[in-house]
């Protein structure tokens, strides 16, 4: 369902705008009572991620991913999300493969995420498999 009519470019930045950030995490629903106290975390978000890739519209990034890594054997995607108004047009499937190649540029041969429910196939069409015999587990709050 790519929209070749979008010009959305895609690259790798270390920097992004806290409005374009808030406004993706806030359509992604991740925004909580954590994230308004503390906006600034935003700004630690991409600067800290072994790889950060936005999708631009002009100069507003609408979809955004990041690999978090020691760019030497393993890596996580994680944060993959598209503004509302633009799924289905191949964008978070381009921002996927961006890092992907990225990582593997690098020499990451290990590459790995936790999928939200109901986004399975998605990633299996990718190339992703399910971790058979692992547990993702998360320390308690």
């Amino acid at each position: 369902m790519d929209d070749p009519d979008l010009p959305v470019l895609f690259s790798f930045v270390h920097t992004a705008r806290t409005n374009d950030l808030m406004a993706l995490y806030r359509d992604a629903g991740w925004w909580d009572k954590a994230c308004e106290q503390h906006p600034e975390f935003l700004s630690h978000v991409v600067q800290n991620s072994a790889l950060f890739a936005g999708a631009f519209l002009g100069k507003k990034m609408i979809g955004m991913g990041r690999a978090l890594s020691d760019l030497v054997s393993d890596a996580y995607i994680q944060d993959v999300t598209v503004l509302k108004q633009y799924r289905g047009k191949g964008i978070g499937k381009k921002i996927i493969e961006k890092l992907i190649m990225g990582l593997q540029d690098r020499g990451v041969d290990w590459i790995g995420l936790i999928a939200e429910p109901g986004t399975g196939s998605f990633y299996e069409n990718m190339g992703f498999t399910r971790l058979t015999g692992h547990i993702p587990y998360r320390l308690k709050d």
